[in-house]
């Protein structure tokens, strides 16, 4: 899958070693120091020592750190606005939920009530179609019935 390595006759000949030549450093000459006076001059402060040697020197005050771009106040009609509009989103989608609340449920009343008015209307066609089938009850015959005040005698 690899090709074979390639194989050199050893070198015998004569090795060259090649050294660095240092170069000597370059002479630079520094900068002159030229002293910048502050914008203001801080108050010299004088100290007495404990053995009675006085020291004077400019008083170093610690760094303060810059102060932070205060952030602009936000209005209150600006609050309010977005409240407003968080409440008005919040109303609208109740009022969704409700009506389609109110859809469903009267498309369910609207098939309790179909489902009941066809098994009813089915119930009243049996009996019905089932009555013309056979007679049920007593059967008299008038004609040979005697009627004596107001009484019915067979």
């Amino acid at each position: 899958m690899y090709p074979e390595p390639a194989r050199h006759p050893p070198a015998h000949g004569v090795v060259e070693v090649h050294q660095p030549t240092p170069m000597p450093p370059a002479v630079v000459q520094p900068a002159p120091m030229v002293p910048v006076q502050p914008g203001h001059l801080p108050a010299v402060a004088s100290v007495v020592l404990p053995d009675g040697r006085v020291v004077t020197g400019y008083a170093i005050e610690p760094a303060k750190p810059e102060p932070v771009a205060a952030k602009p106040p936000v209005s209150r009609a600006a609050v309010n606005v977005a409240l407003g509009g968080i409440g008005f989103g919040a109303v609208c989608g109740g009022l969704l939920l409700l009506t389609t609340f109110i859809t469903a449920l009267t498309a369910l009343i609207t098939q309790l009530i179909t489902l009941a008015a066809v098994i009813f209307g089915g119930w009243i066609a049996v009996q019905v179609f089932s009555a013309s089938g056979h007679k049920g009850g007593t059967t008299v015959n008038i004609r040979k019935a005697v009627i004596k005040r107001n009484r019915f005698y067979q």
